[in-house]
């Protein structure tokens, strides 16, 4: 899938999940809907997860610029597998930080619905994806030296030592 496409989804998937979630909390949670003290706390939580996003995609692309790329490539290409930095301890660290993407939003809207069930199921579909079509990309790309990789390093890694460096990546 080209990266045309995957901007598409990305939009569907937010746009509509705030139309959804405050459509159905409209109508259902109409309380939470109205409730300013909610929505001044979800928004500074929102805002904190955005912040996070960002900082994660700043850091795995510095990351993926510094080690993927052998000559002149167009940008978000790699033609070098990486390995180093924060891909030595997990395979996706930029699907992490993107997985927190729809609950940024969700929070910054305040949608209960997004929140507990759209988001959810969003990240859920990112995980297929990343399963069902990048990785595939990705072993088709780099065939045995994926396969290898994928032997001794896990898709994510949740240990504060991973968070650390995900998050305070500093480029020599």
């Amino acid at each position: 899938m080209d990266t045309k496409k995957r901007i598409i989804v990305w939009i569907i998937m937010i746009l509509g999940g705030i139309i959804a979630g405050l459509l159905v909390d409209f109508f259902i949670f109409t309380k939470a809907f109205y409730d300013w003290y909610w929505h001044i706390i979800s928004f500074v939580a929102g805002i904190i997860l955005l912040f996070l996003v960002m900082k994660i995609s700043k850091n795995t692309g510095r990351n993926l610029a510094r080690f993927g790329r052998v000559g002149e490539l167009p940008r978000l290409q790699t033609n070098k597998l990486v390995t180093q930095g924060i891909y030595k301890y997990m395979r996706h660290p930029m699907h992490l930080g993107l997985m927190l993407f729809p609950f940024a939003f969700a929070f910054l809207v305040g949608s209960i619905t997004f929140i507990f069930v759209i988001a959810p199921a969003e990240v859920i579909f990112i995980l297929f994806m990343l399963l069902m079509v990048e990785e595939p990309e990705i072993i088709e790309k780099f065939d045995n030296e994926y396969w290898e990789y994928m032997k001794t390093t896990p898709a994510f890694c949740f240990k504060l030592k991973c968070l650390k460096e995900l998050l305070f990546y500093k480029s020599i």
